[in-house]
């Protein structure tokens, strides 16, 4: 079974889409993030749930959807699962993954 460990450059994304939504609703905030970690552990039985990335063709990078947010995870060659980032849909991602 593979292991996921969320990077810290995702755990600062997941703090910054809290913090940006706690402004205004403290309690949506909370569903909002514990939904996308929810999401991200469904990849422990289906790793590759998302779709390939196509940007880079040398690392299986994959993309997982969630609301309005993008799940960028890497499946590693040892079948253990790294998460990259999470990202507002509205926002350029290659300039992060590549």
């Amino acid at each position: 079974m593979a292991e996921i460990n969320w990077t810290r450059e995702a755990e600062f994304w997941l703090r910054d889409i809290f913090n940006y939504i706690a402004t205004d609703n403290p309690d949506a905030a909370d569903r909002v993030v514990e939904g996308i970690y929810e999401k991200a552990q469904a990849l422990i039985d289906f790793p590759r749930m998302g779709h390939r990335y196509a940007p880079v063709a040398d690392r299986e990078i994959r993309i997982l959807l969630y609301g309005h947010y993008r799940i960028a995870y890497l499946i590693k060659g040892d079948g253990n699962i790294d998460i990259l980032g999470v990202f507002h849909g509205a926002l350029d991602i290659e300039r992060y993954l590549i």
